[in-house]
């Protein structure tokens, strides 16, 4: 059995939870009170080398870090990630565009609000993160024009991994009223066989307040 090491309130660890329930994959969880510094400790720095939720031990008792890095794995010789090697590619494109862009621009920006740190943000640096969300709202509204699914036709881990932020866009002050394209898509998403619903807030940890 695999441990996933995990902080609730991390849509990060969400996505991982998100597709092992819906492979029906028991699990041993280990939590990590990153904004207790417990991410920072050497032990668990051999683990995740930045530190950061998610990370896994295998069954073999080796450690893979990151999110979508942990997802390709999982994922393997699954319906979840194509066999085809143009389409797996495509899902990898995705894997990467949420990385860079929607952890910098949505993650980023709700943890601010929903932590209260974003009073000690400046205008100038909270207006770049607003502008940047807007932009991705933008893109990924017009890729999914006339797809089921990000990828085409195929729900796949792209989707679990861009969902997992994109669908709290509200919790980051961003309307998903005129993004129709990505309101349909959440909403097929919510209801794959397994959808893990629950999400939680940072508010459930007194801690999340600190900075990291």
């Amino acid at each position: 059995m695999i441990t996933l090491y995990d902080y609730l309130p991390s849509q990060n660890a969400y996505k991982i939870r998100l597709l092992l329930n819906h492979l029906k994959q028991p699990y041993k969880t280990q939590y990590i009170s990153i904004f207790e510094k417990e991410g920072q400790t050497k032990e668990y720095l051999s683990i995740s080398p930045t530190g950061t939720v998610p990370a896994i031990k295998t069954k073999k008792g080796e450690f893979l870090a990151e999110s979508n890095a942990i997802l390709i794995y999982l994922a393997e010789g699954t319906d979840y990630l194509p066999r085809d090697r143009l389409l797996r590619a495509r899902v990898y494109q995705w894997l990467f565009y949420e990385a860079e862009v929607i952890q910098a621009g949505i993650a980023t920006l709700r943890h601010w609000i929903q932590t209260d740190k974003a009073k000690n943000r400046s205008e100038e640096t909270l207006k770049a993160k607003h502008d940047l969300c807007i932009k991705t709202l933008d893109t990924v509204d017009n890729s999914l024009k006339g797809s089921l699914f990000i990828c085409g036709d195929q729900y796949t881990i792209a989707d679990i991994s861009m969902f997992a932020y994109t669908h709290l866009a509200e919790e980051a002050n961003l309307s998903l009223q005129n993004y129709r394209n990505i309101v349909s898509w959440i909403d097929r998403i919510r209801s794959q066989e397994g959808f893990l619903s629950e999400v939680h807030p940072y508010s459930m940890d007194p801690f999340s307040t600190r900075e990291l």
